[in-house]
This record gives structure tokens, C-alpha cells and sequence, in this order.
């Protein structure tokens, strides 16, 4: 082969990689997810927060699953007993991948709310269940990061208080990047269906 042909066939072989390299890029980016799209947030990326058995988590902690993390309390109604049932009954879904799953609950209630509460509360949906518990000072910063929106609305004695919150929760990849929120309502046959494609682009 001259050398003339061997550049020819170089620069034949490069354009054919990088051709291969866009198709696969372009498969990568047609993934239609029920949930918002939010790959590439600068928002919602982290949190240090202590568990409901004291110890400091991050989300690289679970590396190697996709997290849901949903921002609640305990003593809340509807809202946040429906969506952590529904993360059970999910994991329940995903069959043999349902380790792959981690759900996150962060209170937003810690004046109420103590690890000796969110314990129970939490591993009674399913024992690998997360419950976070940051202070009032921590709250208020880790509710800005994700852009949750929180209101105490007093009840008739100081103690029997309710919480207008936002409702949904936000979604994060194998690898720790925050993907996709789960608006309140998504179906669990829905938010499957986005789980296991997250699940399917780490393979």
C-alpha cells in the first residue's frame, strides 16, 4: 500500500468511527422518558445528609443504582405515603432488578420528624428504603439545591401543623447524574418503564 492510499484509508477508517460514534450518540439521545427530561440540570446534583441511623450519605453512595429522591414528612396525608407505596410496589416490578432501585426520602420536617421516626417510617414501605434528615439550617439549603418549595400551615394546636410541599421526585442515573422529575401522579407502570431505561443505557 503507498503511502498515499494508507492516509486515504486512515482518514476513510476515522470518518467511519466518528459516523459511528454520532448514530450511537443520536440512539442515546432518542430515549422518550415519561418523566421530565432534565439530563444536565445545574441544580439538584448532591446532598450530605445524615440517614435515619446517623451515618452521612451522598449520592455516590449508590452508585450503581438509579435513585429516586422525594422530599416529604411523616405525619403528611396522601402524598407521601402514596408515592413511597408506589416506589415499593415498583422495586416489586423490577423483579430481579429491583436492587438496582434506590428510594431516597428527605424530610421536611425535622422538628417533628427524628431518625426514631423516619426508621419505621420509611423501612415500613421496604427495608433498603433511605430516610434523610437534615436540620432546619441544612433544610433550608438542600430545598434550595432542589428547588423544592415547602410551607408550614398551622393547625389547631402548634403540634398538629400540615406542610404544603412540592410533590414530585427527581431521578438519578447509575452514575449518580440527576436525569429525570417524576411529577406526583406518574403511573408505577410509568416510572418502571423510565427505571428500566436508565437501567438499560448502564448495560
Amino acid at each position: 500500500m503507498t503511502r498515499r492510499n494508507s492516509l486515504k484509508w486512515l482518514a476513510a477508517g476515522a470518518a467511519s468511527l466518528a459516523s459511528s460514534a454520532l448514530l450511537a450518540s443520536c440512539s442515546r439521545a432518542k430515549t422518550n422518558f415519561v418523566s421530565t427530561d432534565i439530563t444536565g440540570a445545574d441544580y439538584a446534583k448532591d446532598f450530605a445528609l445524615p440517614d435515619q441511623n446517623g451515618v452521612l450519605r451522598h449520592i455516590a453512595d449508590f452508585k450503581g443504582k438509579v435513585v429516586v429522591v422525594f422530599f416529604g414528612y411523616t405525619q403528611c396525608p396522601d402524598v407521601c405515603p402514596t408515592t413511597m407505596a408506589e416506589l415499593a410496589e415498583v422495586k416489586k416490578t423490577l423483579g430481579s432488578d429491583g436492587d438496582k432501585l434506590q428510594a431516597v426520602f428527605v424530610t421536611l420536617d425535622p422538628e417533628r420528624d427524628k431518625a426514631t421516626m423516619l426508621k419505621p417510617y420509611v423501612e415500613n414501605f421496604d427495608s433498603s428504603f433511605v430516610a434523610l434528615l437534615p436540620s432546619m439550617e441544612q433544610l433550608a439549603g438542600v430545598a434550595r439545591e432542589y428547588k423544592i418549595y415547602y410551607k408550614k400551615v398551622e393547625g389547631r394546636t402548634p403540634d398538629t401543623y400540615t406542610l404544603d410541599h412540592s410533590a414530585g421526585s427527581y431521578i438519578y442515573d447509575t452514575k449518580g447524574r440527576v436525569r429525570l422529575f417524576m411529577h406526583y401522579g406518574t403511573s408505577v407502570s410509568d416510572l418502571t418503564s423510565d427505571i428500566k431505561a436508565l437501567l438499560t443505557e448502564a448495560a
